[in-house]
């Protein structure tokens, strides 16, 4: 899905403010506010924005977006935090990634490692490395979900406690201010409890609008993970649970 410039610039601003009005956009960008109403139109059609009454709200926290929608929202940002966490990862090691947006940007910044043994339930992130020789890519089975390419249930949930790794990067949809990670599917949540309990060290990597969302089923809590990459983790609760639990916080947009 191609987004021009003043779209993601506009999604940005929803996604801060909540929502975006017709007059305010046309202001900024300094164009009548038919081509912003189109802008609008467009960005609701592809389901990104929902409209209201003189401009458009950002989807509702609760609402789980559609995989490609997803990919869209913090892109850059998911890109650095992809970089930030592969850089953990020494060449040699073994390691599972989970499914997630984020997890795939990790995923693809691994393409100048060494040699890696790579367990994965994704099948978007077996198949981008499969390719690559200095890979040993290792794929679970079980109930593939047609939404995103993701592995669920138990037969992966058995296939992963096979294993014991040297990291796991994991994503979650939700971060609540207690520290909880959430996700929608209680299938992919077993999954992801059971990679967190098979791995010496797990990484978990979120963009900062996690914390903006919510979702119904528990995966764990920020303390039992032992680095936490994100771009800006401004819940001064979170930052406070990463230092009492001495879970290392890496923020990508402090850091350039």
């Amino acid at each position: 899905m191609f987004l021009i410039p003043r779209h993601k610039e506009i999604l940005d601003i929803a996604r801060v403010q909540g929502k975006v009005l017709v007059e305010e956009l046309a202001s900024r960008f300094e164009i009548t506010p038919q081509t912003i109403r189109k802008d609008l139109n467009d960005l609701c059609e592809k389901k990104l924005l929902n409209r209201i009454h003189g401009g458009a709200v950002f989807p509702s926290g609760t609402e789980n977006m559609q995989y490609e929608q997803r990919r869209l929202i913090a892109a850059t940002e998911k890109d650095a935090i992809g970089r930030a966490a592969a850089a953990l990862i020494p060449d040699n090691a073994s390691l599972f990634v989970n499914i997630g947006t984020t997890t795939e940007a990790v995923g693809q910044a691994l393409l100048d490692h060494g040699r890696l043994m790579i367990i994965t339930n994704n099948i978007n992130v077996a198949n981008k490395l499969r390719v690559y020789p200095q890979f040993e890519v290792v794929i679970a089975g079980g109930v593939v979900r047609g939404t995103d390419g993701g592995i669920v249930g138990e037969a992966a949930v058995d296939f992963i406690r096979q294993f014991k790794v040297d990291y796991a990067v994991i994503g979650a949809s939700a971060i609540d201010d207690d520290g909880a990670l959430l996700d929608f599917d209680f299938r992919e949540v077993k999954v992801a409890q059971a990679i967190i309990a098979n791995a010496r060290h797990v990484i978990l990597v979120s963009d900062s609008t996690k914390f903006e969302r919510t979702a119904p089923v528990r995966i764990g809590h920020i303390s039992q993970v032992h680095t936490f990459v994100t771009d800006d983790c401004f819940p001064e609760n979170l930052r406070k649970i990463c230092r009492e639990n001495d879970v290392q916080l890496i923020e990508t947009a402090k850091s350039r």
